[in-house]
Parts: C-alpha cells; sequence; structure tokens
C-alpha cells in the first residue's frame, strides 16, 4: 500500500453552541474525544461542518485551546485553518503549530471569484513561506460549490513541486470521483481524501488515503470497519455490511440542509440538546423537522 504522511478516518466535527451561541467548549473536547473512542484516527475540526467561517480567530483559537487542555492528542487533531485574508491564515496556522497541531486543512482565500492558478498559487506560496515551519502538514480543501474557487489538477501538481514536505493532501469535497481519480493518478503518495461517506471505499480501491467526512460524527465505527478491511478478501461480506449502514446514515442526513441535520442527529444520538444551535447566518432544523427526524434515526441500522 501506498505510504501517505496522512491517512485514514477523520471527522469533520460539528461544533456545539451555547445558549448565547458561543462554542460549548467542554462539550467540543467531548465529542472529539468520543469521535477517537468510535474509531476515528482523527479529528477535522474547524471546517464546513464546524462552522469554521461563522467564528472569529479568538474564537478558533480558543477552541483548539480548550480541546487539547482537556486531554485530546494534538497528533490527533487536523483543524482548519484557511480564511479570506493571508495574514490571518499565516496566524492561525502558527497558532495551531504553537500549541503542537501540525496538520491543517487549508481552503484557499476565498472571496475573490474567478482568480487564475497563477494567483492561487501565489497565494498558498506566501501562506508556506510565511508559516516557515518545517513540520507543518497540509492539506488543501477543494469545495468549490461552497467556496467559489477551483483548484486545479495541474495547480495541486505545482503546490507539490514547490513545497513537497508541506502540500501533503487534498480533501476533495466537490463530489467529482473523477476528480479524485485524476490526483491519485497523477500524484502518487499524495493523500486524496473524499468529503462524502459513500465516496471512500470505492477511492480506497483507487489508491485513496481515507476519509474527511461529516456523517464520520455519527458513524465513526463503520467508517473505520470500511478503511481497516477494504483489502482483505475474507471480510467482503464485513465491508459491504458497514457500507451499507454508512450510506444509510449519509441518507439520511441529507433529507434537510445538511449540516443542522448532522447537528440534530448528533444530539438525539447522545441526549445532548446543545446540538441543535448553530451559529447565524445558518438556522437550526425546527421542532417539528426534528420530531420528524428522530423515528427514522432510531430505525437506522
Amino acid at each position: 500500500m501506498t505510504k501517505f504522511a496522512i491517512s485514514g478516518v477523520f471527522s469533520a466535527a460539528a461544533t456545539p453552541i451555547n445558549a448565547d451561541l458561543s462554542p460549548d467548549h467542554g462539550l467540543l473536547a467531548a465529542h472529539c474525544q468520543r469521535l477517537l473512542d468510535e474509531g476515528c484516527h482523527g479529528v477535522a475540526l474547524l471546517g464546513t461542518t464546524g462552522e469554521a467561517n461563522s467564528f472569529s480567530l479568538g474564537e478558533r483559537k480558543a477552541m483548539l485551546e480548550s480541546v487539547v487542555k482537556a486531554g485530546v492528542g494534538v497528533d490527533r487533531l487536523m483543524p482548519g485553518t484557511g480564511v479570506a485574508a493571508i495574514p490571518e491564515t499565516i496566524d492561525l496556522t502558527r497558532h495551531a503549530l504553537s500549541i503542537g497541531i501540525d496538520k491543517v486543512v487549508m481552503l484557499p482565500p476565498f472571496y475573490y471569484k474567478g482568480v487564475s492558478d497563477d494567483g492561487l498559487f501565489d497565494a498558498y506560496s506566501r501562506i508556506l513561506e510565511g508559516v516557515a515551519d518545517d513540520r507543518l502538514k497540509v492539506v488543501l480543501y477543494h469545495i468549490p460549490q461552497v467556496s467559489g474557487i477551483s483548484l486545479s489538477v495541474e495547480l495541486v501538481g505545482r503546490l507539490i513541486k514547490a513545497f513537497p514536505r508541506a502540500v501533503v493532501g487534498i480533501k476533495e469535497s466537490k463530489g467529482d470521483f473523477a476528480n479524485m481519480q485524476a490526483l491519485v493518478k497523477a500524484y502518487p503518495g499524495f493523500a486524496v481524501f473524499p468529503g462524502a461517506d459513500p465516496l471512500m471505499l470505492p477511492l480506497l480501491r483507487e489508491g485513496g488515503a481515507g476519509c474527511i467526512t461529516a456523517t464520520s460524527n455519527l458513524i465513526a465505527d463503520s467508517l473505520r470497519t470500511v478503511f481497516d478491511n477494504h483489502a482483505i478478501p475474507s471480510e467482503v461480506a464485513k465491508v459491504e455490511a458497514a457500507q451499507a449502514r454508512i450510506n444509510a446514515w449519509r441518507n439520511l442526513s441529507n433529507s434537510y440542509a445538511q449540516i443542522p441535520t448532522i447537528k440534530a442527529m448528533v444530539g438525539l444520538k447522545h441526549g445532548e440538546k446543545a446540538w441543535q444551535r448553530l451559529r447565524p447566518p445558518l438556522v437550526g432544523l425546527s421542532e417539528g423537522e426534528i420530531a420528524a427526524l428522530n423515528p427514522q434515526l432510531e430505525q437506522l441500522p
């Protein structure tokens, strides 16, 4: 099997929120530990599912610090640090490194649309040169349906060539399996992580590195089963059963808007009402929607 700098099942962790709309540090740390206990190799905090861009830099730093202080290992954390302003991305990335976290997921600067590969290469170059730390490992974040910015296969190659020790992977959340295959084929040893749970198994078979997904907030154990056993011929039935469970939970999470539905499902599963809250402009599910969701959740395998 190809050796990657980073591989495994990572949860795109949701963020629990207090009644005053501040992040709930205690529940967040407990959730991170729960995800690890359930089978995740690591936790990708402060991404899209974690509502990262609705929090200030200070709030993001405090969340990371609180999770580490609560005892979650720094080697198991991979926070998002990419924001619209290059100096702030450098600041967030240096902060993660300062508390011992050496893996991050990094959006490109995303406010201006229609920018060129040259502009994106320059932006990432200035960030990595500004951080200037040999420990850093970056997973690029491709989610153009949200960011409005595409990271081409060619751009990824330029970044790998220029920063081979730092640029080690990509979270491919566009959902384009052909693009994932192209990245795997073009750059052996570069870790390609799908952002959609059902795509982990087929991409593992093509040479993928694992996943960074939202439904892992709920079914990390099944994702880990698939990751650990996908290449073992005698475990085909176990893998197929785990994949069927993954697909069922993912389908239910898409019943309404995904982030509030994932959070509502986490809350229902664990009896924790804080998960029903979202930071504006996102809106949580209504009481009626949660009431309709609950019996469907109870019927899932």
